[in-house]
């Protein structure tokens, strides 16, 4: 299927794709490279449930590597975004998975840029509405539509007491936090979504406290 306009697959008027398969999906991508940081050079995406059987034709494919390029879903580069990525370098392998999931819209991804990776799990939810559900084998619950901060850190007494002590003296409101872990006193992460976008001399302080040992921030 060919599209004129980012508009055909994505915007204020939906026709034909869903927002679920477009919208969506292009949140999740540009999420996924929001956390990693910089562009890779390898994207690995495993579709499950109605992301694989439909894909291609409701232009999930083109959304989800248009977000790891950094691109918002009304951006018009959008359709074109399988062959700006392959432009810029980036080896994408698109696999489907025939795995039941708990959502239908379900998509794997997985970023690689020389020995670094990182790889996420993300649903659509509907209406462009999305959830990650689990980032690098930890289980965790991030909407993506608000500021917030994943903190990885050593499963010590006093870290989180610690994190949410420096965002109350700076008067920033958290809206949902949680915290997991895959050991007892080994490493968690905190995932704390605010009201407020946290600036650089927070993140300094965050970054300054003992047992931290990452803190990635997710721009509104």
């Amino acid at each position: 299927m060919k599209y004129r306009s980012a508009f055909d697959i994505i915007g204020p008027v939906m026709i034909g794709p869903s927002s679920s398969h477009t919208a969506g999906a292009a949140r999740i991508g540009r999420v996924a490279r929001t956390l990693f940081g910089k562009q890779p050079s390898k994207a690995e995406i495993s579709l499950y449930g109605s992301f694989a059987k439909t894909y291609k034709g409701h232009g999930t494919d083109v959304a989800i590597v248009g977000g790891i390029l950094d691109f918002d879903t009304f951006d018009e580069r959008i359709p074109s975004a399988l062959e700006l990525a392959e432009e810029a370098g980036i080896e994408v392998i698109f696999t489907v998975e025939d795995t039941v999931t708990d959502h239908p819209n379900t998509v794997r991804v997985k970023l690689t840029e020389g020995d670094r990776d990182l790889e996420l799990v993300g649903i659509s939810i509907g209406g462009g509405t999305i959830e990650i559900t689990e980032l690098n084998s930890f289980e965790l619950k991030l909407s993506g539509e608000h500021p917030a901060i994943l903190v990885v850190h050593n499963d010590q007494f006093g870290v989180i007491s610690a994190v949410t002590n420096i965002l109350s003296k700076h008067q920033i409101n958290i809206g949902h936090m949680e915290v997991s872990r895959k050991e007892k006193g080994k490493m968690a992460i905190m995932v704390i979504e605010v009201d407020q976008k946290i600036g650089h001399d927070v993140m300094t302080e965050l970054e300054g406290l003992p047992n931290i040992t990452q803190i990635i921030r997710m721009v509104d």
